[in-house]
């Protein structure tokens, strides 16, 4: 067998979520717990505009989302504990030697290093039980690894960071040339670029300890997005420049030297808790569009929009307010998983 995870902007069958359940472990009061389903039904509704939405929702919220959700979007009742799909849900891949066979990768997944915090006993399946449903082959990996930790060029290119694969949290015993192991093996990944951090916020207590897809992600094969924080007072100011200036120095798996396009902040640095890590960078591809974080700074969320569809020709780019998201710790991307169209 020979997997390999096709480019975001590859043909999508359908994107799958998982809707947020009240009963969580961190204290939050209604307000924000309706805050939270109103946001994940949003990014739903706009997902289904352009392709087919599947959810997965806990029996004790598939009231209120069948009321916000689009009756386009399709609920699949399962046990959620955990909501962020990108990360605990299916990684999917095709096989280059078998056309028409779909594979899902089923990541070990430990609540992004086992906080004590975190609880994945439920959410933990989702992998399987997509798979299932969809008929895809299951592909078990023992590595430690959440789906917003990889983006990839669908050409052997893959983009991870030294905090999250090598977190010894994740994986005390991986280095790099076992961790590059394991994408090829799963993904089908020959080159790997790797970024020293993630953003500054992402290394609170409830971050992820550096994913990739808040801070890069790849476009088309030789080209990629870099989230550019340009106010000095912010320290991913300086941060950004390190990863752009990395990014353009690096190759891909074709031997080309990385075209990089930076994609601004808005902006706003600063909420309750400290520095944001608002990030457009953290958008969703889907058949035809591109779902985009807006953060309430409309010169800056209509900028993006313009930079994501220059990067995306013949997409076009749509926004979702993210602040939501963002305060639980991630954004668009980090609650949807696409699945690709399999060739027949």
């Amino acid at each position: 067998m020979t997997w390999h995870m096709p480019s975001e902007t590859a043909p999508h069958e359908r994107t799958w979520m998982a809707f947020p359940v009240a009963d969580t472990p961190i204290e939050v009061s209604a307000e924000e717990t309706a805050a939270t389903f109103a946001a994940w039904a949003e990014v739903a509704n706009a997902v289904v505009e352009f392709e087919p939405v599947t959810i997965l929702v806990d029996a004790n919220a598939l009231d209120v989302a069948r009321e916000l959700l689009d009756p386009r979007v399709e609920v699949v009742e399962c046990p959620v504990d955990e909501y962020w799909m990108r990360d605990h849900g299916p990684t999917f891949v095709v096989d280059d030697e078998r056309p028409g066979v779909l594979g899902a990768v089923d990541w070990t997944f430990n609540g992004w290093g086992a906080p004590s915090w975190a609880r994945w006993d439920k959410s933990g399946e989702h992998a399987r039980f997509v798979a299932e449903l969809v008929g895809a082959e299951l592909v078990s990996s023992a590595l430690v690894n959440e789906g917003g930790g990889i983006h990839v060029d669908g050409e052997g290119t893959v983009l991870l960071t030294e905090t999250v694969q090598l977190d010894p949290r994740r994986n005390p015993y991986a280095d790099k040339r076992r961790v590059e192991a394991e994408m090829a093996r799963t993904i089908g990944a020959t080159k790997a670029i790797w970024l020293p951090r993630g953003l500054t916020r992402d290394y609170d207590d409830f971050g992820t300890n550096g994913h990739v897809d808040i801070v890069a992600t790849i476009t088309s094969p030789g080209q990629v997005l870099v989230h550019a924080q340009r106010n000095p007072e912010h320290p991913d100011f300086e941060v950004s420049r390190e990863i752009v200036a990395l990014l353009a120095g690096s190759t891909d798996a074709a031997g080309r030297t990385l075209e990089v396009t930076e994609l601004p902040a808005p902006s706003v640095i600063r909420d309750d808790e400290g520095f944001v890590d608002y990030s457009y960078v953290n958008h969703l591809v889907v058949n035809g569009g591109v779902i985009a974080c807006g953060f309430g700074d409309d010169e800056a969320d209509a900028a993006a929009r313009e930079i994501l569809e220059a990067a995306y020709p013949g997409r076009r780019a749509v926004t979702v307010d993210a602040r939501q998201i963002f305060a639980g710790g991630g954004g668009i991307h980090c609650i949807t998983q696409q699945q690709p169209v399999v060739a027949r």
